[in-house]
């Protein structure tokens, strides 16, 4: 009787805690007939959809931006499976957690037959050895893995751990996934807010789906915080109109982390953009990075970088350019340093481009490591000691300035690769001009 009365009181307790949890938390579906978006990996036929239906789940792991739907999918499993569903969250957990789990689902399994579903989120925040604990268990069955993880597993999760399980990778949300859910949320009384009696504009929706940038949560709490801090009109009604819409969810949601994913991916099409010549790519991707809160002293680095790399001798004034601006945004900072960044990264973007620089060095690199490159000339050798004429150092140089247009021709290369050539100037900028046979200051072929 007393267990009795405590049950009832601890489900009264968890249904009051329930109503009191944040309106995302509140929203999340009970079963896939509610799940929205994410079609491709979840729609009716497709392989997670056919799994969690069948209950016939092995290790998986989510892998996409916040609020799309990674947590949600892991608790539907749980509410679905007849495996015994542990969560823990890789913030606050250790060895020792995973331990207790892994001896609990062997017990389970031994005593009753029950599988063990492990969910982690933020996987990623386990260390090595905290993932290494874990991978005995799941490759023998004893826990059934499900990870999720804002970033990218392959740079984040060991190799043992992703060559067992499946990985689902999550896109934001499309802006009807986002309308739907929050109209659902303003419809429903249950779990929503439905019995608000909410009345928002077109065009305070507009602003929250568009805002909230495929982020399900960023939206939801945004029509939240709008209906808890809005007093009711003399209908009685709530009214959330553009302005509400505005204070409540005031900076697009950038999914960008430091040293996330995203990160490598925006760097990466920053510098594709730059090598393209496609100024307007380079200023959207200079403007997420900045927006993200980038350092932009990173940014300039990369800028220089690509001024060697992808423009070197075509326009050699790319590199200078750029070194003046990482130079510039040293001493000045944000937010002016944006200006200069910009400025920079136009001028290499518009730039004749030659990678005949990054090149050359790669063949050059190739000979050192690979051949037998021999020693260097006797004519060209020190000869600033006593003796070192007699050994012939030096002895056979021609100084170019004593002849006509400053250039004679003389071996330069060790005898055994006497006849390479590394450098071959682009047709594009000023490399142009040092391609010209007329100017005769060099080999050419």
């Amino acid at each position: 009787m007393k267990k009795d009365m405590y049950s009832f009181f601890d489900m009264n307790r968890e249904q009051e805690m329930k109503k009191e949890s944040p309106l995302a938390l509140r929203m999340r579906p009970g079963d896939l007939s509610e799940f929205v978006g994410q079609e491709d990996i979840v729609a009716p036929g497709k392989l997670l959809y056919r799994a969690i239906k069948a209950d016939k789940l092995t290790s998986l792991i989510f892998f996409g931006p916040p609020g799309t739907g990674k947590t949600t999918l892991a608790k539907i499993i749980a509410n679905t499976s007849k495996s015994y569903f542990e969560q823990l969250n890789a913030v606050t957990s250790g060895v020792g957690d995973i331990r207790r789990v892994v001896e609990e689902a062997k017990n389970r399994k031994g005593m009753y037959g029950q599988r063990t579903i492990l969910f982690i989120d933020e996987i990623h925040r386990f260390n090595k050895a905290q993932q290494d604990a874990m991978l005995p268990y799941v490759e023998d069955g004893t826990v059934i893995l499900i990870g999720a993880t804002t970033e990218n597993p392959y740079y984040e999760v060991n190799d043992a751990l992703i060559s067992r399980s499946t990985i689902f990778r999550l896109n934001p949300l499309k802006a009807e996934d986002i309308r739907k859910l929050v109209e659902r949320c303003l419809t429903d009384e249950n779990k929503g807010l439905g019995s608000y009696n909410i009345v928002i504009t077109e065009e305070a929706m507009a602003h929250i789906v568009n805002i909230a940038n495929g982020d399900a949560r960023a939206a939801l709490n945004a029509v939240e915080l709008a209906a808890l801090t809005t007093e009711r009109g003399s209908d009685g009604k709530i009214h959330i109109d553009l302005k509400t819409a505005e204070d409540c969810i005031q900076k697009r949601a950038v999914n960008y982390e430091k040293k996330g994913e995203n990160h490598y991916d925006t760097i990466s099409a920053f510098i594709k953009s730059m090598r393209g010549s496609d100024p307007d790519a380079v200023l959207h991707y200079l403007a997420k990075m900045l927006y993200a809160g980038e350092d932009p002293k990173f940014i300039a680095r990369r800028i220089m970088i690509c001024a060697s790399e992808d423009v070197g001798n075509a326009d050699p004034i790319a590199i200078i350019v750029a070194t003046a601006a990482a130079n510039a945004v040293h001493m000045i900072g944000m937010p002016e340093a944006q200006i200069i960044l910009s400025q920079a990264a136009l001028y290499v973007a518009c730039a004749p481009k030659s990678n005949s620089a990054v090149v050359g060095i790669g063949k050059a690199m190739q000979d050192v490591e690979n051949k037998r490159t021999g020693a260097v000339p006797l004519h060209l050798r020190n000869d600033a000691f006593k003796g070192a004429r007699d050994w012939g150092y030096g002895v056979e140089y021609k100084y170019p300035h004593d002849y006509e247009g400053n250039f004679v021709e003389q071996q330069y290369l060790p005898d055994e690769i006497k006849d390479a050539q590394y450098y071959f100037p682009s047709d594009n900028g000023y490399e142009s001009k040092i391609k010209d046979p007329k100017l005769k200051n060099r080999r050419t072929k």
